[in-house]
């Protein structure tokens, strides 16, 4: 591969993958919270729960330490264990099957639409086993899943389906937005390369008054009377553990941050989604790259934005990358494959996954971020098009 690129200086500023936002309204937040005298897990973890569940449109949120605790507590109340088995996609960051092995489960991965990046409907129903418990669903880089059609699966076989939205707050599917479940639970990420952060962070939703009193014990040792409950109570409240919980829980300080960036949230979707627009009008006629594809059922919220060369492109995904880093424009690889990591390779899947295997290997992701300015994104747009191969 050969390229023509546009020199560089040391005083070219690096332009990131991504930034999160944080402004003086967080700093005065977290600052409120330090004074109260209550930082962890109490009255603003309660305001932010009744924030996202308004937002959201379900009846419960459910704030834990992460997604990946998140997840990991949706599959123990759906009673998964060692002997189960839970279908997913391997295009997901590790941690989507690792809250499958975490309890003691398998996880079997499925094949991708080639399009959308999601589980595709039609490598789904052949992975269905007796030992199959539950269906995984990924809404990767904030692109809702084909969820009719794999709901209709599901049901089928008398399987619940659990969303992990990680990245997908915002977006939308039939008018509806991502978070009210169409299974029975969704989980959300506030690590900081997510639209909304409270540095670290994640909510289950869920529209189940009894699932979701069990998922607040869960994430609380298993805890009868929360902490916030006995400290107002004006009678002696003593708890019982009446079964083995986990310490999953978020801080006030992260969930004033979060409730904060909440209200932020509609201005990140309009900026993310203007200039994802303003890519894929400027690279779409670079005949080597493939931008985006959105279903018309779908609203992209764009946690990131994700090109992939075509077919048959020569060269390799990795040298472009390096160019670009050598024009201090910063950028990542396409969403890894799971089964090629040491804890699940097998031969197995690299035999079945043949379209996770090519978006793995072609894709990667520009920078996309609140702040991000236009002259930066001509920066990255024009570096792009001096590439030739």
């Amino acid at each position: 591969m050969s390229t023509l690129v546009a020199a560089t200086t040391p005083t070219t500023p690096m332009i990131p993958v991504a930034r999160p936002s944080i402004g003086e309204r967080e700093e005065l937040a977290v600052l409120e919270v330090l004074r109260s005298g209550w930082i962890t897990q109490g009255p603003r973890v309660a305001e932010f729960e009744r924030a996202f569940s308004a937002y959201i449109g379900c009846r419960h949120a459910i704030a834990v330490s992460s997604c990946t605790t998140a997840l990991r507590l949706a599959l123990l109340a759906q009673g998964i264990g060692p002997g189960d088995e839970v279908i997913c996609p391997s295009l997901s960051f590790i941690a989507t099957a690792n809250s499958i092995a975490s309890t003691g489960a398998t996880p079997i991965f499925a094949d991708i639409d080639p399009e959308t990046y999601n589980l595709d409907p039609l490598q789904l129903e052949s992975l269905i086993t007796e030992r199959t418990r539950a269906i995984l669903i990924v809404h990767q880089i904030g692109l809702a899943a084909e969820m009719n059609a794999l709901s209709a699966i599901a049901q089928r076989h008398s399987l619940p389906i659990i969303e992990d939205a990680a990245c997908a707050i915002g977006s939308g599917y039939n008018n509806e937005l991502i978070g009210r479940p169409i299974g029975r639970i969704a989980c959300f990420s506030f690590h900081p390369r997510k639209i909304l952060t409270t540095g670290e962070g994640g909510m289950i939703t869920t529209d189940e008054d009894e699932l979701a009193e069990r998922l607040r014990r869960l994430r609380q040792h298993a805890m009868s009377v929360s902490d916030v409950a006995r400290h107002n109570a004006r009678t002696i409240a003593t708890e019982t553990y009446d079964e083995v919980g986990y310490n999953y829980r978020m801080t006030d300080i992260q969930a004033a941050i979060g409730l904060v960036q909440l209200d932020r949230l509609p201005g990140f979707l309009a900026r993310r989604r203007a200039l994802a627009a303003r890519y894929t009008q400027a690279l779409q006629s670079i005949s080597w790259l493939e931008c985006p594809t959105v279903p018309a059922n779908c609203e992209h919220n764009y946690q990131s934005y994700m090109l992939r060369l075509t077919d048959g492109t020569p060269g390799t995904r990795d040298s472009i990358m390096q160019t670009l880093l050598e024009q201090n424009i910063s950028t990542r690889r396409s969403i890894m494959a799971i089964h090629r990591e040491a804890p699940y390779r097998s031969t197995r899947w690299e035999a079945s996954l043949s379209v996770t295997n090519r978006i793995t290997e072609t894709g990667f992701i520009l920078p996309l971020y609140h702040e991000m300015t236009e002259e930066d994104q001509d920066r990255v747009v024009d570096a792009l098009h001096s590439i030739q191969l």
